[in-house]
């Protein structure tokens, strides 16, 4: 089912999400990098991410978590009091950092220390699910007691078996968002509702594509009847050839990261591959924009709390990702962030803070949007040198 954004109910959400989202794609950047996974993991003594291996988590005596807690996240990804709350319900004390600004700066300096087994100076991170395997090929994150974290029961269904890391031993997510379609209707003149939309010669030379391969392509495998969740080279290659196709049509004016919203704001292009956040910041000044997901289905983003096997606390991270996974503490979360939820059934949490963040369908979206996003697994490293050199053939990337 399409469900669009209303501007007029989205445009005072706060600027955190696009500042944010623009970190996690990684887009063309981060695809570079990606693509060199296979000889630079080996280098490193990687096996096949796909593994998803990690380290057995220290013995556990039952004993309260005590003493200090280091975090290390992203900027504007936490709520204002929160750590205090949790310090003062947890008796810990907590050293909160947000130096986590990049994924691929991140691992360039923790790879060494982690490599010889010396702390990096954090027992918990949040790292892109793609990094997050990344670590667990390298075996280099410590499994999560789940008898610690009682709350992971609040996890979404799809999360918790999701096939990067089912059963989540490893990764503990905190929080997601929808990649979709944003358009300008002033410049469509009607509502867009399927990727078909997007090569009507009406548009010509006003698409844009994202050139991260994962998450250009994810929506156009989708539909094809192909899907990211389980992709393919024969697959993988249908979604390229359609891109080509339409580029030598003229049919698309460029190939982008977050740089598509002045073009989009503009006019310059009709229709684009879009981060959700993204759109809603937009919508302030252009009530026109819109963001939909696809008919045929989008993509879905989420950001993972590890535990590194230098952690010096794992009691306390992992009593850390319980209080997260309240529901009334991660409504909390959500009202600062403005993410999608990786929580169930958040809606009357998030109702007695402000209804209308329950009733934002960018926020709190209704199982039908839900259902109708897939994510990509992990990777090996050929897999993401393959589909990264396929799409970078076509975008010049």
């Amino acid at each position: 089912m399409t469900k669009e954004i209303d501007a007029r109910v989205m445009a005072q959400l706060a600027a955190a999400r696009t500042s944010r989202r623009r970190f996690i794609g990684g887009g063309a950047a981060a695809a570079g990098a990606l693509a060199l996974g296979g000889s630079f993991l080996a280098a490193c003594g990687s096996k096949d991410s796909s593994s998803s291996a990690g380290s057995t988590a220290p013995s556990d005596d039952g004993s309260p978590a005590t003493g200090n807690l280091r975090i290390s996240n992203w900027p504007l990804y936490m709520a204002d009091g929160f750590v205090a709350a949790f310090q003062k319900s947890s008796g810990l004390t907590v050293d909160y950092k947000e130096d986590f600004n990049d994924n691929e700066q991140w691992f360039a300096k923790v790879k060494e220390p982690l490599s010889r087994r010396q702390d990096i100076g954090a027992d918990l991170a949040v790292p892109t699910t793609f990094m997050a395997a990344r670590l667990m090929g390298l075996k280099w994150l410590n499994e999560i007691n789940h008898d610690r974290v009682k709350n992971f029961d609040n996890l979404r269904p799809d999360l918790l078996e999701a096939s990067v890391d089912p059963g989540r031993k490893y990764t503990a997510p905190y929080m997601s968002g929808l990649v979709g379609l944003a358009y300008n209707k002033a410049a469509t003149g009607r509502d867009i509702t399927k990727i078909d939309d997007l090569w009507d010669p009406a548009y010509k030379g006003k698409v844009s594509l994202f050139s991260d391969s994962q998450d250009a392509l994810g929506m156009l495998m989708l539909s094809q009847g192909n899907s990211p969740e389980k992709p393919t080279s024969e697959a993988i290659q249908k979604a390229v050839d359609l891109v080509k196709e339409q580029k030598a049509k003229g049919q698309i004016r460029r190939f982008t990261g977050n740089d598509y919203a002045d073009d989009l704001a503009a006019g310059n292009v009709a229709i684009a591959q879009a981060y959700s956040g993204d759109v809603v910041q937009l919508q302030a000044d252009n009530p026109d924009l819109k963001f939909v997901v696809p008919e045929s289905g989008g993509t879905t983003f989420v950001d993972t709390m590890v535990i590194p096997y230098t952690t010096q606390n794992q009691k306390a991270a992992e009593e850390w990702i319980n209080y997260v996974y309240d529901r009334a503490n991660y409504a909390k979360l959500i009202a600062f962030v403005q993410y999608v939820p990786v929580l169930s059934d958040m809606t009357d949490e998030l109702n007695k803070l402000d209804p209308k963040l329950a009733s934002n369908p960018l926020i709190n979206p209704p199982k039908s949007v839900l259902d109708n996003v897939k994510s990509w697994p992990a990777l090996t490293d050929e897999q993401t040198q393959e589909y990264n050199t396929a799409y970078a053939a076509v975008t010049g990337g």
